[in-house]
């Protein structure tokens, strides 16, 4: 937990410092996604211990939806929610909005941060989804969980992700960046370019890409992000 009288900046880094320590003891242990529930319990109810909880929409979200200037239809699916702040903001939108995370104790935190939310949110296990999810939203939003995987689990995910978007649909994917020839280090473990484009391979069509930074107090983090198409068999 925290210690007391520290700032939201350095019980921050306290959690960063955690992630990497719970990710290598639950994968040693064989249960590569065990992190991401302890990690949400050893944070009782203080958002700076949630690497990724930032209370607002990702900004690569935040701009995406407000480049349009009008309400977006259809049904979403935002995976890996965390506390709800995407899940939130794609609902503002206009979307039907389910949001789903492999760990209860973030699901929990987030129907409590949004009690009256239009937004469904649901645990689940991204590689056990429920059969009635397959292929059956219009858009489908990656934010901060490839990243969060690595080895086979991560290869899996590219496959469980896409299988979410309906034909006709889209799928969102915001990531930290890194180059071609970098090795990741994490976690988050970033994603190239080339990395991001085997959604071709899961049957996507890339219709976009746009490498962006994100400005923090301390620090400049390269990002990605690209939108992808499953076109209809009736095209």
């Amino acid at each position: 937990m925290a210690e007391k009288g520290l700032s939201f900046a350095e019980r921050r880094q306290q959690a960063r410092q955690r992630a990497g320590e719970l990710q290598a003891r639950h994968t040693a242990a064989g249960n590569d996604q065990g992190w991401f529930d302890a990690l949400y319990e050893a944070a009782g109810d203080d958002p700076a211990q949630v690497p990724w909880a930032d209370l607002e929409p990702h900004p690569g979200l935040a701009e995406w939806i407000g480049r349009s200037g009008t309400l977006h239809e259809g049904r979403a699916i935002d995976v890996g929610c965390g506390l709800g702040d995407n899940a939130e903001a794609l609902a503002e939108a206009g979307y039907d909005v389910t949001a789903f995370d492999v760990s209860a104790r973030a699901v929990d935190w987030a129907r409590r941060r949004f009690p009256h939310s239009r937004a469904t949110y649901r645990t689940a296990d991204l590689f056990d989804l429920p059969g009635e999810w397959r292929g059956r939203f219009d858009l489908v939003h990656e934010c901060y969980t490839l990243q969060a995987l690595q080895g086979d689990l991560r290869q899996r995910a590219f496959d469980a992700v896409a299988s979410l978007v309906a034909e006709g649909g889209h799928l969102l994917v915001i990531c930290r960046s890194r180059p071609e020839d970098a090795e990741p280090q994490g976690p988050p473990w970033p994603l190239s370019r080339r990395e991001l484009a085997r959604f071709t391979a899961c049957g996507l069509r890339e219709v976009s890409a746009q490498a962006f930074d994100v400005v923090e107090p301390d620090r400049t983090i390269a990002h990605l992000r690209a939108m992808f198409a499953k076109d209809s068999t009736d095209d």
